[in-house]
């Protein structure tokens, strides 16, 4: 037997036509809002509201909403993600939230992550990290081979598997006080400098992220760890230690 209800609440949204345009918070009475539904199925709800009544409806990012793309990037009453830990925003439902409550939903705040529209936001800036040095030069035109090959000790191979589980999202960004992308960076660095595929490219690797991130205007990391706590994969604050003593390394070699 279902026990899902409908419930009425309050949303404040944070508006804002676009990157040059100064935005600000409006508010919205929703009602009979499902608790079975999702955070992400709410603001569909919303926004068919919205279009109904011939408003311009939110815009806000989303995609497979199974908790893996890291599209769904809000902040959301104070919190990442929303309330719960270890939670994406398309994985937090509305039984989270009672009858009555005010909402506040706003976009990522970070000089690096301008403001497209509303509560979408550019994170073109992890895509560019990525790119100067978040791959390895082996040739799988033709040339595959076999997976087990070469060998991996398992403790290796499961911080690597664990690193890897990074979704992009920017939470940890969003979370820290000095808007330091370091856990991210830590975390793609570590998926190679774990792995002996990742060997060749190594010393450029983490000099090259490392610089990109610092262009890219993210901010020094002080060790607060609010980035693990809010990161929806639980990436381990290691991974910042272990992109500090590859840099380290790259930097004396």
């Amino acid at each position: 037997m279902s026990t899902a209800k409908n419930i009425n609440i309050t949303l404040k949204i944070w508006r804002q036509k676009n990157a040059k345009t100064k935005g600000g918070i409006e508010t919205y009475k929703l009602d009979n809002v499902s608790t079975a539904s999702s955070f992400l199925e709410m603001l569909d709800q919303l926004n068919e509201q919205l279009v109904s009544e011939r408003k311009e409806p939110v815009a806000f990012d989303h995609d497979c909403r199974e908790g893996i793309c890291g599209m769904c990037s809000l902040y959301i009453n104070g919190r990442a993600h929303g309330p719960e830990t270890g939670t994406t925003t398309c994985q937090l439902h509305m039984r989270k939230f009672n009858d009555g409550d005010t909402i506040y939903i706003e976009p990522w705040r970070s000089k690096a992550f301008p403001v497209i529209k509303d509560l979408v936001v550019d994170r073109s800036s992890f895509d560019r990290i990525q790119q100067a040095g978040g791959f390895v030069s082996v040739n799988t035109s033709g040339n595959t081979i076999d997976a087990n090959s070469i060998p991996v000790p398992k403790v290796d191979a499961d911080k690597a598997f664990e690193a890897a589980a990074c979704i992009g999202c920017g939470a940890c960004v969003a979370s820290c006080k000095n808007g330091s992308a370091m856990l991210f960076v830590g975390a793609k660095v570590s998926q190679y400098a774990l792995l002996p595929q990742g060997q060749v490219e190594a010393t450029q690797r983490v000099l090259n992220m490392v610089r990109q991130m610092d262009e890219e205007g993210f901010g020094n990391c002080t060790n607060t760890g609010a980035c693990e706590i809010e990161c929806p994969k639980g990436i381990s604050l290691e991974n910042i230690a272990r992109m500090n003593r590859e840099y380290l390394k790259a930097s004396v070699k």
